[in-house]
């Protein structure tokens, strides 16, 4: 059963998986394009892309709530409940707007922690007040995304992923590099072209709801229902801390970006490359977790209690050992990886200094993020948060902060990645029993 369930999990994965790298390939197209234009416009990303993509990914993580509602119901086969749980999660993403818009054009307080550049600081401005318009498209897609996954139906994710890369890369060269817009657009290009593909995406997918399978079978727009207030407690029972978890964990690597801002643009930069490398890793094991949840939450709604331990046991397996394997090829291609990013090379140095850390943690990484997943899976999302939040804010941020600059040999930059390091050994060492408890205590409910 473990093989059939390590089968079942990379078929569902692999969609997944490009369709993620499509999505952080945007960032790198970003980062890979600014790079070429100036220090200044590249560390504007380097910040404002991590204040973005933290709103974002917060956002998200409520919206997220869908995706083990609908698998429950699949699995105990009550699919005529799944559309209105969509439904819902669209109204959400709709109401979850709103605060996210408002926070991208008023970043003050966030911009208030780093005592960046003035030149820096407007740019980020610039970048997160044109991003706001992308938002609610971009909530509307995730919830679109959870509820394909929660299905085991991520191809259609691929195909929009795929179409999206390319159409971004053509963009983000002809506003930020060409002046299409009329003169060199720098950070306002790249933040156009996300603009234009985030509405693009959420249209496809609106189209893929009205007219293609799932449409044909859950009738998503029919029998619209306006929002419900038994739908929405659970979704935000859920939601809200998967959403603080989410937050949690981008920010103790993008408010990074922030915190080293006083140490100079290029280090600012040089960080920058290695994040993007370190997301780009992030996505195998996030993409085997996303197919765990999914498959654990239909067994989990089915009681297929065999079934469930066979995926948990596939999805820790293939994780771990791929994530570990990738790390050590990211370690042996460091050279001409850094240098497809950027020309200059003080940027490069700093790059290059970081990359060993990305390798490190991989094994580490992998185990939690699955263990998170498929607590979601089992709706045990609050003590997990707890621990997140220990381990992220508390060993890696807090820690990395204290490294960098307080302590009796201050280590630099390298001082909060090192507290990263620290931080994804915990979490994996207190998830796991946790997983465990979790599972016991599902299973010997009546």
């Amino acid at each position: 059963m473990l093989l059939a369930a390590a089968r079942g999990l990379l078929a569902h994965a692999f969609p997944i998986l490009i369709a993620q790298l499509s999505s952080i390939g945007m960032m790198v197209v970003d980062t890979v394009v600014l790079g070429h234009v100036s220090p200044l416009d590249l560390a504007a990303v380097a910040i404002g892309g991590g204040i973005h993509i933290s709103v974002v990914f917060a956002l998200v993580g409520i919206l997220q709530a869908v995706a083990p509602l609908v698998a429950h119901l699949h699995g105990a086969r009550r699919d005529g409940e799944v559309a209105g749980v969509l439904q819902q999660g669209f109204w959400l993403a709709l109401l979850l707007s709103v605060p996210g818009v408002l926070f991208l054009t008023h970043p003050g307080v966030v911009l208030g922690m780093a005592g960046m550049e003035a030149a820096v600081e407007s740019k980020v401005r610039l970048y997160l007040a044109l991003l706001a318009w992308s938002l609610p498209a971009s909530l509307c897609y995730r919830t679109f995304y959870a509820f394909c996954n929660a299905l085991g139906r991520p191809r259609v994710l691929m195909v929009i992923g795929l179409a999206a890369l390319p159409l971004h890369a053509i963009l983000a060269w002809g506003f930020a590099m060409q002046g299409w817009l009329g003169g060199a657009q720098g950070v306002a290009g790249c933040a156009l072209s996300n603009i234009v593909i985030a509405w693009v995406a959420c249209l496809a997918a609106a189209a893929y709801l009205a007219y293609g399978p799932l449409g044909a079978r859950y009738r998503p727009f029919s029998d619209w229902k306006m929002p419900d207030g038994k739908t929405w407690r659970e979704l935000l029972r859920l939601g809200l801390p998967m959403g603080f978890s989410n937050l949690v964990e981008i920010t103790a690597f993008t408010l990074i970006a922030l915190f080293v801002a006083p140490l100079g643009a290029e280090v600012v930069a040089g960080h920058r490359i290695v994040a993007n490398l370190a997301a780009l890793c992030y996505m195998l094991p996030l993409s085997l977790a996303i197919a765990t949840l999914s498959a654990v939450g239909q067994a989990v709604g089915a009681r297929d209690w065999p079934r469930a331990h066979a995926v948990i046991g596939a999805g820790l397996l293939l994780a771990a050992g791929l994530s570990t394997l990738l790390g050590v090829l990211l370690w042996l291609a460091a050279v001409p990886l850094v240098a497809a990013y950027t020309d200059d090379p003080g940027v490069r140095a700093v790059a290059m200094s970081l990359v060993a850390y990305i390798a490190l943690y991989q094994f580490f990484d992998a185990l939690q993020t699955v263990a998170g997943h498929v607590l979601r899976a089992y709706r045990v999302t609050f003590v997990p948060m707890l621990i997140q939040t220990f381990c992220f804010w508390g060993v890696g941020l807090w820690g990395g902060w204290w490294l960098c600059y307080r302590a009796q040999s201050p280590l630099g930059i390298d001082g909060f990645w090192l507290g990263s390091v620290a931080s994804l050994v915990c979490a994996a060492a207190l998830l796991g029993p946790l997983l465990w408890q979790a599972v016991r205590g599902t299973e010997s409910a009546p």
